[in-house]
This record gives C-alpha cells, sequence and structure tokens, in this order.
C-alpha cells in the first residue's frame, strides 16, 4: 500500500485482489540479483574516495562519517518486470500502477535482504545512499558500474542519462561502522 500512496488500511476488496494478484505475478516473475563488493574509503569533507573514485556529495560524505569501509552494491530485479510493466501500462493502466507498487516493493525486499546477510556476518551498517537522491548526482551510476561490473556480472546496463536496465534495479553506497 506503501507505494501506491494510499492508506495502508482498505476495505475495497477489488483493490485488495487486484494487489494480491500484481504480488503474486511479481513473485513468478522476478529473477532478483545482487552483486556487492566491500572496499575501503576515504571521508573527506563533501566528497568520498572508495577505490580510485571520488563520489561528490556532502551528503554521502556526512552518512559515511567516520566509517573506514562501505559496501558498494547493485540490485535488480531483472527484465521480465520491465516488459510486464510495458505489456499492462498499453492495455490496462490500473493494474501497471499497482505492479509498479509490487515491483517497488520487491526490490526493497531484495535490498533489505543482502543488507540482512551482511548484518548476520556482523557487521553493523548505516543507512543505503543510492545516487540520484539529494546531492549525489544520478550520473555517478557510471563510477558504481565501473567498480563492481554491473553489466557483466547481473547484467545491469546504464542509459544516456544514467537511468538503469532493468528498471526495477538499485545501487547505493552503505556505510560499515567499525567497532
Amino acid at each position: 500500500m506503501r507505494y501506491l500512496r494510499t492508506s495502508s488500511r482498505t476495505d475495497d476488496a477489488r483493490l485488495l485482489e487486484l494487489i494480491d494478484e500484481c504480488c503474486d505475478e511479481v513473485s513468478r516473475c522476478v529473477a532478483p540479483k545482487t552483486l556487492h563488493r566491500i572496499f575501503d574509503c576515504t571521508v573527506y569533507e563533501g566528497k568520498v574516495v572508495i577505490g580510485e573514485y571520488e563520489f561528490v556529495s556532502k551528503r554521502l560524505a556526512e552518512n559515511l562519517k567516520n566509517c573506514k569501509r562501505a559496501v558498494v552494491f547493485g540490485a535488480t530485479l531483472g527484465t521480465e518486470c520491465d516488459r510486464l510493466l510495458r505489456t499492462y501500462s498499453a492495455v490496462d493502466m490500473t493494474r501497471a500502477t499497482v505492479l509498479q507498487a509490487c515491483l517497488a516493493s520487491k526490490i526493497e525486499e531484495v535490498c533489505d535482504c543482502l543488507e540482512d546477510g551482511l548484518r548476520s556476518q556482523g557487521f553493523a551498517l548505516r543507512q543505503r545512499y543510492s545516487p540520484g537522491y539529494f546531492d549525489l548526482d544520478i550520473t555517478e551510476n557510471e563510477k558504481i558500474f565501473e567498480l563492481i561490473d554491473l553489466t557483466k556480472r547481473i547484467g545491469l546496463s546504464l542509459t544516456d542519462t544514467c537511468q538503469m536496465v532493468p528498471t526495477k534495479s538499485v545501487t547505493a553506497f552503505i556505510g560499515i561502522e567499525d567497532d
């Protein structure tokens, strides 16, 4: 319901049935893939250096303050999701809207599972932070793609405007708090 921008409580049986149908379809069609690497990082005022790459962002630097390591990751639900969205967008906008919300929820679930796995290994993590939010320009995705080779390893690609394909994909940084 969160991704539909509606109340978390509804008595509309038709809407609830449509949500269930779309969530079931998402569960059948997604092929989640993730890739992460842990890097040493150096945090400066207004920028973070990971490997040979400099990420300019005051907010990212604040998020990673006092971290000496960071997780850099990519996650995707796969290409079938894009096909479903295109199909339903052409024939049933209501279903397409609900499907979009179910897919957004699913990619968040995939990211949360990646974080849970890292926590189960004993890592204390900061909040994830993605290009395109606040002052971390979306073009920084280019550096992330080079840093962890997302195209070759999990099939993600970037458009000339740095949008990811498949569209239900995420890249992010997660600071690791040192003991």
